[in-house]
């Protein structure tokens, strides 16, 4: 698994053994990108459920300025550190801005504390355990609104199964990519303007 695009491209990425993530592909992730196009440069973002942090890799070395990867994971987060400073050497750029927390971002509490640090994101990549998705999915979009009318919500980017279907509340799917039961997609939301 390779950085497939930007600055850092061709960068290989340290994964967990085993089946602890199910890392998006190189194929997905140039998908993702071509359709963020100029949403990635100079964006903050947050990486949920990281797992080898492939999402917000491939965002720094496309542009992005800095951001949050989260994980609960302690051998993913030991891939996370490794993979984002060979990355931050190809780019001869500094760790500023750029953070690794140790959370479930599965929890409601992760997104409270988020609110109340006011960390902006402009892109979140959220590619959860699929069994998952259900029960977490109305939680983190929630969290992901904005708190007051003078906070912009993020562009996030919902890796799910292909016959995933949901159509969180305040949210809607603008586009999708992939098809087909069980195979991978990535669904894009944005915020719905009252």
């Amino acid at each position: 698994m390779r950085i497939s695009g930007g600055t850092a491209r061709g960068i290989t990425l340290r994964v967990p053994k085993g089946d602890r993530v199910r890392p998006a592909t190189d194929g997905m992730r140039q998908a993702v990108f071509s359709s963020l196009g100029w949403r990635v440069e100079g964006a903050r973002f947050l990486d949920l459920f990281a797992g080898s942090g492939a999402y917000g890799l491939e965002a720094l070395s496309r542009g992005a300025s800095g951001g949050v990867f989260v994980e609960k994971d302690a051998e993913a987060i030991g891939c996370i550190r490794h993979n984002l400073a060979a990355v931050c050497r190809s780019l001869g750029r500094t760790l500023d801005g750029l953070e690794i927390r140790k959370v479930d971002a599965g929890r409601p509490s992760f997104f409270a504390g988020i609110r109340q640090e006011g960390l902006p994101a402009d892109l979140v990549f959220v590619d959860p355990p699929y069994e998952l998705i259900g029960s977490i999915a109305p939680i983190l979009f929630e969290g992901l609104l904005p708190g007051n009318g003078s906070e912009k919500a993020p562009m996030v980017a919902f890796e799910m199964p292909g016959e995933t279907l949901f159509e969180p509340a305040g949210w809607r799917c603008v586009r999708r990519l992939g098809k087909g039961r069980r195979q991978p997609t990535v669904a894009f939301f944005e915020a719905v303007r009252p």
